[in-house]
């Protein structure tokens, strides 16, 4: 079920219904999971990073709260220029995949402290073509690599955690280089901060945020870095 569908009928009940009707916990659960053991070399200037993991409101609204984020823009990335809206997306036969562009500044924070919070509090990277209610591959677990360090280090640390087994089955998330990341229309940015009580992100997205400021405290900030924000001071 796609989530504007789920979110639609939501909306529709009322808010002690949900109290009642809805468990007590996210779509996906944080999971604790070791750090990288191959991670990027320091490095200086602002670095990209574009990984996709269900929707991208979530994702997004993950590392708009991590410290050494420039930017995260929400986006999509896999498939080509004329089929990068979001309706066409949704039919899931476009080769994209809902992204988040995530600018950061290396000092602050590593490549492999990204991938951390990514496959512990951002998604479940063991569901294939799908995340939460949201199915299809347009919804699928991936990471879009801009350099081949970047790979090296994805692929390093895929296999480090299959084999620790942290996770009940194998992780999904396929790797691949970036062709082209093309933003998403304007009112999905900011779409955590801007709607933190519809009832979809409030479910399944903003428990993400709280995991993230639970199981890493050291990398949380509390005032989100919005696009609109950044766009504004640009």
């Amino acid at each position: 079920m796609r989530r504007t569908v789920l979110a639609s009928l939501l909306a529709a009940t009322t808010a002690l219904t949900l109290a009642f009707t809805m468990p007590s916990r996210a779509a996906e659960d944080a999971v604790v999971i070791p750090a990288p053991a191959v991670d990027a070399a320091p490095a200086s200037g602002i670095q990209t990073a574009v990984l996709a993991g269900g929707c991208f409101w979530g994702v997004q609204g993950v590392f708009q709260h991590t410290a050494g984020v420039v930017n995260a823009v929400s986006g999509y990335a896999g498939g080509t220029k004329a089929t990068a809206d979001y309706q066409t997306v949704s039919s899931g036969r476009t080769g994209h995949a809902e992204s988040v562009e995530i600018k950061y500044d290396p000092k602050k924070i590593s490549y492999g402290k990204i991938l951390q919070i990514y496959f512990s509090v951002v998604h479940d990277p063991t569901q294939l073509n799908r995340q939460g209610p949201d199915v299809g591959p347009q919804y699928r677990s991936a990471i879009f690599t801009t350099s081949d360090e970047q790979k090296k280090v994805a692929e390093a640390y895929i296999a480090q955690l299959n084999s620790a087994k942290v996770f009940n089955k194998p992780i999904v998330t396929k790797i691949g280089a970036l062709e082209a990341f093309y933003p998403a229309e304007a009112y999905h940015q900011d779409y955590l901060t801007l709607h933190p009580n519809q009832p979809y992100i409030a479910y399944n997205d903003i428990p993400k945020v709280e995991n993230l400021k639970k199981l890493f405290a050291d990398n949380y900030i509390e005032k989100p870095t919005l696009v609109n924000a950044s766009k504004a001071t640009n």
